[in-house]
């Protein structure tokens, strides 16, 4: 399993990015378990969310699944590539298969979260 250091990852299977606005993604484990991503519900830019709250939807060729936004804060961009070409998730998650920027309300709830070691102890990786 691909676990690149310098990010922060949830329970939920997201990764975050440190800087702000932070990048926010599923990780490859979450895509492994997924299956073949073909379709994608993106956040409006400008929402609110509260950390683990409701953002966005995945769906595969298994199942559905709703992403949380790891922190709180305002959506600030969105990936529209994965929109049209949904793969991307899979082939590469951490990078153009990324889902949506958000300004954390407070920076520090990004260092809260799991380092790439913890998360793999999470997953039994």
């Amino acid at each position: 399993m691909n676990l690149p250091d310098g990010l922060a990852y949830t329970e939920d299977h997201e990764w975050i990015t440190k800087a702000s606005p932070c990048r926010v993604g599923i990780t490859d484990y979450a895509q492994d378990q997924l299956g073949d991503v073909v379709y994608v519900e993106l956040p409006a830019i400008g929402q609110e969310v509260d950390a683990g709250g409701f953002v966005c939807e995945i769906e595969s060729t298994k199942s559905v699944s709703e992403i949380f936004a790891p922190v709180a804060g305002v959506i600030a961009a969105i990936n529209l590539a994965v929109v049209d070409y949904p793969d991307k998730i899979n082939s590469d998650p951490y990078g153009e298969g990324w889902l949506f920027e958000i300004t954390p309300t407070n920076a520090a709830d990004v260092d809260a979260l799991m380092s790439a070691a913890q998360y793999a102890t999470h997953t039994g990786s």
